[in-house]
């Protein structure tokens, strides 16, 4: 079985040539900044696509080894790691996964590391289990900005199901966030709501559309054309 030492080896192996420069300045890593502290190596998502495909299977604690690492690529390749389990794995072992998922959110930093798992695990997972869906409301309400992020971006799965109660609950819980990044997801998703249904984000939005943030409503709107945009940001809906 494929140890995270041996994955490490092959991202450090991987690394492109100021491209850990690059990353670093991109994903806000300085003072003050939503990524500060985070540590690069340099080696882009396809390559890291590559290793966890070459591989796999991996087992969990080793992947609970590379989320708790200092290196951004470590904590990426563990979650598609987990990711692609996940897509192997029967019921029984989507739940192990999915618990695992919630309980190494601290460790789940940063927009990219929330974008390419909370879908595929979190959104999946509670596809069919109604019940269970209180659980991104929860994630909604945490201190955490990436746990807040992971509660609107999941129902990305949902809405690819013409399900879209959850994200514009869950966007409407989050309207008053302080942080750009939960604004730029929660117009995002709901972009995503219009490709699927337009007349269910076009009512979203004209009803709530005064009271939102203008990044979110941005974001949102992007699809819209010229008219209906300028009336959104005009406020003569």
């Amino acid at each position: 079985m494929t140890s995270a030492a041996d994955i490490k080896d092959e991202l450090f192996a991987s690394a492109i040539p100021g491209k850990r420069e690059v990353l670093s300045r991109f994903f806000k890593t300085g003072e003050g900044e939503y990524g500060e502290g985070d540590l690069f190596i340099g080696v882009p998502v396809p390559a890291q696509r590559s290793i966890v495909k070459q591989y796999f299977p991996m087992d969990m604690d080793e992947i609970a080894i590379l989320l708790s690492s200092e290196f951004h690529e470590c904590r990426m390749t563990g979650l598609l790691f987990l990711v692609r389990l996940y897509e192997k794995s029967d019921e029984e072992q989507k739940k192990a996964v999915f618990s695992f998922y919630l309980s190494h959110t601290h460790y789940i930093n940063n927009w990219d590391l929330v974008d390419l798992s909370a879908p595929q695990i979190v959104g999946d997972y509670l596809l069919n289990k109604k019940s269970e869906r209180k659980l991104l409301k929860q994630l909604a309400k945490s201190k955490s900005l990436w746990e807040r992020r992971i509660a609107i971006v999941s129902t990305l799965t949902l809405i690819k199901k013409n399900e879209f109660i959850d994200t514009l609950e869950i966007a409407q819980l989050l309207s008053n966030d302080k942080e750009d990044l939960i604004h730029k997801a929660t117009g995002w998703m709901l972009r995503e709501v219009g490709k699927k249904d337009y007349d269910t984000e076009f009512n979203y939005l004209k009803e709530h559309y005064k009271q939102m943030n203008r990044t979110t409503l941005r974001y949102a709107i992007e699809r819209f054309d010229g008219k209906t945009k300028n009336q959104f940001l005009l406020g003569r809906i």
